[in-house]
Order: C-alpha cells, then structure tokens, then sequence
C-alpha cells in the first residue's frame, strides 16, 4: 500500500458516510481541462523582438531571474511545469508570443507559420492550444484606444490582427483536434473624464463586429470577449466594460469572459456564474487573484476561489466551463507561480466535487440553521488525504516535495539566462 493509501481508505470511507463517493470524484476531477496561460512565463512581453513596449495596463512588476527570452525557452518551462500538474491541461497563448517573425510581417498579417512551433510542440503534447489577440504592447495602440480607435486606419490594422488570431485558431483547433478558444480584451479607454463615450463604444462595436464576420466550425474555434473594470491609464472610462461586453456576447452568440479580477474588490465572480448560465450555455473564466483592483496575484486557496470552484460546477456541470489561468508576477519563480496557482484551483475543484449534499437538503426545506451547520462541519472533512491521492495516482511530486524540483530546475536552467 502507498504511504498515503491507509489514508485515503480513511477518508474514502468517512465521506462514504455522507454520500459522497472519492472515486467518481477523483475520475471527474482527472477529466476537468485547466488552461495554463503562457504569458507567466514571459511577462507578457512576447517574442517579435521588435522594441514594442509593454503598454495597455498589463504591467507586470518583479525582476526574478529566469524570464523566458524566446519561445523555445518559453516551451521548455512549460514543458517542465506540465510534468508537476496533476490532471489535463490546454495552454493559452497571447497574439504576440510567436516562434517565428517574417521580415516586413506585422501581427495584422500574422498565419499559422508564425506559431508552427507552438503547434508542433502542442501535437507531441497531445494538448489543446488557445489564443488571444494582442491589443497592447504596440506603437498603433495610440493614446490607449486600438479597435476604439477614431482612425480608420489603426482600426483596421487591429480588426486584422484580431482576424488573424482567429484564422489561426480554428488552425489550432483542426489540427489538435479541440476547440481553440480565441479571446478577445482591449484595453481602450481613457484617464480622465471623456466628452463622447458613446461613440467610442460605438466603434469598439463595429471593430468587434468586423473580427467576427467570418464564421469558423465551432469543431475548431470559439470567440469570447472579456471586460475590465478599469486599467492603468484608464482609470475614468473602460470602453469594454462588463455591460457592454456582458450584453455583445448575448447579442452576437459568443462566450463572456469572466475574469475574477476584472472586477470591483466587492463583486466576486463566484455569484454572477449562475445568473449567466440561467440564460447563456457557455463561459470561458480567468482564474487570477486581484488585489484592491486587477492585480493579477497568483492564486491562493481562499474563500473565493473555493465559491468560484464550486459555483462553476453547480451551475455549468462542468460541461460548459473553459478554465484558464491568468496572473503573472515576476516577483517569485514564475514555474513555482504556476504550479502553486494550477494545484490550488484543482484543489477548489475537488473540494466542490467532495461537497455532501446535507446544505442543499437543508435549504430545500428552507432549515438555514441546518444549512450553515452542514457547510462549516464540511470544513474540516479530510479532503487532503484525497487531493494527496491525486497527486499519488497522477506520479507528481507532493505540495511538500515540489519546490525543490522547481529549485532544481531554477538552479540548472534559469539562474543561466541572464
């Protein structure tokens, strides 16, 4: 027997007790994709090597040692931290994180030859690839406005990098044999007060509208828009906000994007997952961690991220969520930020499935007092006898045995890069 064995049959049989059965809960939580998002990786900086500057509000602060120069430096990271994960996983590129640049080839005539790296490591993978546009980090993102623009010429340049992403994206999809998701965030808006924010939601419409018009087999590609609250430098008027984005993807038949620090400190997301399934099938959610606004911390094993776990499940059925991470912070090991963030969503995940159903008895016989004694007894059920057999049954190092893989790692190939 395992050395955790004696302790899980422990823990299998005490929520056996309360009718909730580990095996069936341990198959789901193998099958549940997570996205990795690339960009912790590089700091969101991409690889044209062309001088862009980091612009648009994803600023990331730190200055570790070990940030990845190129794409294959980017790979090999993610090649490392994806052996660490228990579980399935996607990875999730940002539009400017290409293995290969042609001379005179800007990301509004991006193809698939510009990610055919990326493509290639995905198929010895066996893994599924997203993508998202750009919209930052680049000359035409002018005074802060891209596909908001009043210059029909900046538009256009960025409508055609936003089709391109999904040109290659449904390449992505045909090719793995799983969906791309494309995601679409803009960082346009403006820091002081504007005098006509109608017209530039206006034109952020029409932009959007125009990315869209091709029609791609859902077999292959999916479109989502993402909102913010506000960004640096926009702090008076974020032209995506979560009405205007909430209202397009109703209108136009794509998926919302919720990022869970897009928001106001007060809003969670864990509460707006199930108005939105009440009325739209399909989400796609950025798991990060904000901090007084969208700050992007690495995620922790807090109260809202075990709501956000849990309500994605309740209200979706876990068959129409797309998962996918999203911090960066250059302040730590950026593996260690993956593999820390990564586990502890999956932990959420498995403490939702390991939820008896005492509470949801409980409120249908409206006995509340009942309710909140199930939920806090819930507590202190030995989950972490299940998650360590997870890991067991997957052959990844355990929470206590990991950091010195990824010290290793650190020690033989990042401590070299610079």
């Amino acid at each position: 027997m395992k050395k955790n064995g004696k302790f899980y049959q422990l823990a299998s049989e005490l929520y056996a007790a309360r009718g909730v059965d580990t095996e069936k809960a341990l198959a789901t939580l193998q099958a549940i994709e997570i996205g990795i998002h690339a960009w912790q990786g590089d700091d969101v900086t991409g690889f044209e090597q062309s001088g862009n500057a980091l612009t648009g509000g994803c600023q990331v602060t730190g200055n570790y040692p070990g940030c990845a120069r190129t794409a294959a430096e980017l790979m090999a990271d993610l090649d490392y931290t994806l052996a660490l994960l228990p579980g399935r996983h996607r990875v999730g590129l940002q539009g400017h994180e290409v293995d290969k640049m042609f001379p005179g080839v800007d990301r509004d005539a991006f193809t698939i030859e510009n990610f055919s790296g990326w493509l290639g490591w995905a198929k010895s993978k066996k893994i599924g690839l997203d993508i998202a546009p750009a919209f930052y980090g680049h000359p035409k993102l002018d005074n802060n406005l891209s596909l908001a623009h009043p210059d029909r010429g900046i538009r256009e340049f960025w409508i055609n990098h936003g089709l391109r992403c999904r040109e290659i994206g449904a390449a992505f999809g045909k090719a793995l044999g799983t969906p791309s998701v494309v995601n679409f965030w803009a960082p346009d808006g403006f820091k002081d007060t504007p005098a006509d924010r109608m017209a530039a939601r206006k034109r952020l419409m029409a932009s959007l509208d125009a990315c869209f018009e091709p029609r791609f087999s859902e077999k292959y590609e999916r479109d989502a828009v993402e909102a913010k609250l506000f960004g640096i430098g926009v702090e008076s008027c974020t032209v995506g906000s979560h009405e205007f984005y909430l209202l397009y993807a109703a209108t136009r038949g794509k998926m919302c994007c919720f990022d869970t620090g897009h928001f106001h400190p007060t809003e969670v997301v864990s509460d707006k997952l199930s108005a939105y399934f009440c009325m739209l099938d399909e989400v796609l959610l950025h798991v990060s961690r904000g901090v007084r606004w969208d700050s992007d911390h690495v995620t922790t094993l807090n109260d809202e991220l075990l709501a956000l776990a849990r309500e994605s499940l309740a209200a979706s059925k876990g068959t129409k969520i797309h998962y996918m991470l999203d911090y960066f912070d250059a302040s730590i090991n950026r593996l260690a930020a993956w593999v820390i963030g990564a586990r502890d969503f999956r932990k959420a995940l498995l403490i939702a499935l390991l939820e008896p159903k005492e509470s949801a008895e409980a409120e249908k016989k409206l006995d509340y007092t009942a309710r909140l004694a199930a939920q806090e007894a819930a507590r202190t059920l030995p989950w972490g006898a299940v998650w360590q057999e997870f890991l067991d049954r997957s052959g990844v190092p355990d929470d206590f045995q990991v950091l010195q893989v990824l010290r290793d790692y650190e020690k033989r190939v990042l401590s070299r890069r610079n």
